[in-house]
């Protein structure tokens, strides 16, 4: 069995949006947006691809696209719990090692970018992996929507996560780093991840990924070069069409 039989891609697509309703039926160069990010999930060639839906709107819009797709309930309250509930009903007999989670609002995000995320599980003490790219942009470095990662350097590329903020940090000279939030798990880091209460700074930060910090848990960060474009507003939703347009849907 060759690592990509063991990893699966997981994408979780959520219709309830405050800020932009039905979000992963925003049309986009005459595709779902839902569409394009299974497309870039694909051509990253990582594994299995699995939309992980709430809606029979969206199931039917995915199913028609060619993708596989499962339904999951309405009541989690996170990105993880939602791909959990997926990957059971996908994977009973467990053969998925490796778990992405690839946000549905992503259809911009280079193949290449899920691919990075996969590099620090080399290391075997590494429970989950995730991404982040340097800030350049001086609002960025104390706009608290964009949620900075405080970890020590291990590697050119590569640091450890110590903490996830929305604050400005670390304090003094040198970088700081705009967290990605696409995860990859250890199949069993998941099964642990799920299974814990909801943490202290997780509540008080509102940042899910502090909880696997609070209780021990590994989280190493791979460093890329590009940060894809979140889609959470008309506005980002106009700057996805200007890019992916008369791409063919490439990012």
């Amino acid at each position: 069995m060759n690592k990509t039989d063991e990893t699966i891609v997981l994408i979780p697509a959520r219709m309830a949006s405050t800020r932009l309703p039905g979000k992963p039926l925003a049309e986009i160069d005459g595709k779902p947006m839902i569409i394009h990010v299974a497309d870039r999930a694909r051509e990253s060639g990582m594994g299995r691809v699995v939309i992980a839906v709430d809606d029979d709107a969206v199931y039917e819009a995915v199913e028609k696209a060619g993708y596989e797709v499962v339904m999951t309930g309405r009541q989690h309250q996170s990105g993880s719990d939602r791909i959990f509930e997926a990957l059971k009903k996908v994977d009973p007999d467990k053969t998925a090692k490796t778990v992405i989670n690839v946000q549905g609002d992503l259809p911009t995000l280079d193949p290449a970018t899920i691919q990075a995320s996969l590099r620090p599980l080399e290391n075997p003490d590494v429970d989950i992996a995730t991404l982040a790219v340097e800030i350049t942009d001086d609002y960025e470095k104390t706009a608290p929507q964009v949620v900075k990662v405080v970890g020590a350097p291990i590697g050119a590329y590569r640091l450890r996560a110590l903490y996830f903020t929305r604050a400005t940090a670390p304090w003094g000279e040198g970088p700081l780093y705009h967290h990605i939030g696409l995860y990859t798990y250890r199949r069993s880091a998941l099964e642990r991840f799920v299974s814990l209460p909801r943490s202290f700074l997780e509540e008080r930060e509102k940042l899910e990924q502090l909880r696997a910090l609070e209780h021990g848990m590994r989280i190493d960060v791979e460093i890329v070069k590009a940060m894809p474009l979140g889609v959470d507003t008309p506005e980002d939703l106009e700057k996805a069409r200007r890019i992916l347009e008369g791409k063919g849907g490439a990012s």
